[in-house]
């Protein structure tokens, strides 16, 4: 080996050396962030390691610490970590302002987040329909719908941007959220007219604004509309069907959509299930329900908050104590989080119908669960 070589590979062993060490470090710094469970410390350690330029590139460590602070409601928390990304040079980039646009929107700090996008131009960062994107998806997850509108129809101008794709998807979310389905759908022709092609997620969103909302046979006119651009509908298309099915009490219909769901190789998910177990609920129709509870499971679909909170009452209507008391152990066993209310009134079910043990046996399980505890009481007679 030449001395050049050997300068070339040590040069090379000692680079790569040191990218393995840097990499394991910040490696070690992620889990470090991720299993501390005191918050307070969290936001020094997270303060601490945003001063290493690799860390700054992770979005995902900025998008879990923001989320589990927002859980906890730690809002001025969420604005010392974040605040604090300004002093670095990443600020410059648009990529990196438009992601703490979008944590303070996802958090619901709508004037945090205007507040970083009108900065930019002091911080020399250049403001595209990206940064525009980003504003108008805080908008919307802060639910600040009546601004969606206002800078959409603005901003474009002052900004010499042109509105794309994305930018009238979220308009259209925002719409769809705050009940303006025919401002929503004008979105659609709008969209065409200036040769922007809609996509499954701009459908998808129409399809679930209008089913949902009782507009059922606007949704059919949507549904038409996708099938005309041929783009073929996924579970979220059919998901949202199946709901405006089953709110018209067209449940033969929705068993139908379901089964031409599996015959285009689209398997029907929780979602699908709960939408004909409530419908099918609503309806009184125990057997019905709990047949599909039945090929909710063998489909390998877990019940959720959702369809215990729709079974259980039913059962207790119907007088079916004894599948009502299996499915309130299920709850307990899937350490599933539903409303206290859901098991008291299934242990005064259980009384009521003789059934005294099971119903203790459900005020000892509320008591012994650690992931939470729920304070069940026996009836008495008075």
């Amino acid at each position: 080996m030449s001395f050049l070589s050997r300068r070339l590979y040590r040069a090379f062993s000692t680079s790569t050396a040191a990218t393995a060490q840097a990499t394991g470090n910040l490696e070690s710094v992620f889990k470090d962030i991720y299993r501390e469970r005191n918050l307070k410390r969290l936001v020094q350690k997270f303060k601490k390691s945003s001063e290493l330029d690799r860390f700054r590139t992770k979005t995902g460590i900025y998008e879990e610490t923001v989320r589990r602070l927002a859980s906890a409601k730690r809002f001025r928390w969420i604005e010392e970590i974040l605040e604090e990304q300004k002093k670095y040079k990443d600020i410059s980039r648009e990529g990196f302002a438009v992601r703490l646009i979008s944590l303070y929107g996802k958090s619901g700090m709508f004037d945090h987040a205007f507040k970083v996008f009108d900065e930019m131009p002091d911080q020399k960062c250049e403001r595209s329909v990206l940064s525009f994107n980003a504003l108008l998806g805080a908008c919307v997850n802060s639910k600040k719908f009546d601004k969606v509108e206002g800078f959409f129809s603005e901003l474009p101008s002052k900004l010499s941007v042109e509105p794309d794709l994305v930018s009238y998807n979220i308009v259209i979310k925002g719409l769809c959220d705050m009940g303006s389905m025919d401002s929503a759908v004008g979105m659609l022709d709008e969209m065409e007219k200036k040769s922007l092609e809609p996509d499954l997620i701009t459908f998808n969103t129409l399809l679930n604004g209008c089913y949902t909302s009782g507009r059922f046979l606007d949704g059919e006119k949507i549904w038409g509309r996708m099938e005309k651009k041929n783009i073929l509908p996924d579970i979220r298309s059919y998901n949202a069907k199946l709901v405006g099915l089953v709110s018209e009490k067209r449940m033969l219909e929705g068993i139908g959509l379901v089964e031409e769901m599996q015959t285009k190789g689209i398997k029907p998910d929780g979602y699908s299930f709960n939408a004909l177990i409530k419908g099918f609920c609503n309806d009184g129709k125990e057997d019905e329900a709990t047949n599909w509870y039945g090929k909710m499971r063998e489909n390998d679909c877990s019940p959720d908050k959702l369809t215990f909170a729709t079974l259980v009452p039913l059962y207790c209507e119907k007088g079916s104590f004894d599948l009502a008391f299996e499915l309130c152990k299920e709850i307990f066993n899937r350490k599933c989080l539903v409303d206290e209310v859901l098991l008291q009134n299934a242990v005064d079910g259980l009384v009521k119908g003789g059934k005294v043990v099971e119903a203790k046996k459900l005020v000892q399980l509320g008591k012994s669960n650690s992931y939470r505890r729920y304070n069940l009481k026996i009836p008495t007679d008075k």
